[in-house]
């Protein structure tokens, strides 16, 4: 039970239940049933899990370089070996998932998953940090509706709102590492860019998203609608005339805001 809790925490668990609950929601929003939403749910949560130990252990060196307590490869409550194992048959598993999705939705999925493992490799301390996020969220609901019979591709405004949300993810994901990643190199376009600029970066990008999510599908915008881009647009202004974190945690609302306009516009 130690290792399977410490391999749990090793995951990355808050974005990997995000992006999977996001993905299998979606996949009832594409029209699939009980068979097939729980399909697509496996796929990404295989994949997921695989950027989330990849990112754990490629990154051990240097999360015990500036002792992230939180890290079980860096504390040595876990090792690389059990780390390996998992993640080879993750994988294995991810690939088998996918191509039992369709072709045209293995690939899709493949591709998301491709952006996490680039990310890891070496893009996040690259100033194209952010395309690995903004390639696998606007991947993310390609692959429920292109693992349809026959296969369809979502309206297009769903993959322009996962980018506009992955950018925006990015950076609020690395916001609070900022020092501890410079303390190891590790110089994505945030770090280059500097805190403050980049929590600004961040509201705008998302709050982009937002509108997209309300008036992409077209026709008649719902009140509710309407009033969720009123709010983030507010909640934008107040908190780019803020300093500190108050962009950060705006940025946070916003993005929590454009995944329920996207779900709910996309059903």
């Amino acid at each position: 039970m130690p290792v399977i809790a410490a391999l749990a925490r090793a995951s990355h668990p808050a974005p990997t239940i995000v992006v999977t609950a996001l993905a299998a929601l979606l996949a009832v929003g594409a029209g699939h049933g009980p068979g097939g939403t729980l399909l697509v749910g496996l796929a990404v949560l295989t994949g997921q899990l695989s950027i989330g130990w990849s990112n754990d252990l490629l990154d051990a060196a240097r999360d015990r370089a500036v002792g992230r307590v939180d890290k079980p490869l860096a504390t040595g409550a876990l090792s690389t070996r059990v780390v390996a194992l998992a993640l080879g048959l993750t994988l294995a598993a991810t690939v088998a998932l996918s191509l039992a999705l369709g072709a045209r939705a293995a690939l899709a999925h493949l591709l998301l998953v491709g952006g996490g493992w680039a990310y890891n490799l070496g893009l996040k301390s690259t100033v194209v940090s952010w395309l690995p996020y903004v390639v696998a969220f606007a991947a993310l609901p390609v692959v429920p509706w292109l693992a349809l019979d026959p296969p369809v591709l979502p309206p297009w405004w769903m993959p322009a709102v996962g980018g506009l949300l992955g950018a925006g993810a990015h950076v609020v994901n690395v916001l609070p590492d900022l020092a501890d990643d410079a303390a190891t190199g590790v110089r994505g376009l945030p770090h280059r860019l500097g805190a403050r600029a980049s929590g600004v970066l961040a509201v705008v990008v998302l709050l982009t998203g937002t509108a997209v999510a309300v008036l992409g599908p077209g026709g008649p915008v719902p009140v509710w609608a309407w009033a969720v881009l009123a709010g983030a647009g507010m909640l934008a202004v107040v908190s780019l005339g803020r300093p500190g974190r108050a962009p950060f945690y705006a940025a946070m609302a916003i993005a929590l805001a454009n995944v329920v306009v996207l779900l709910v516009r996309a059903a």
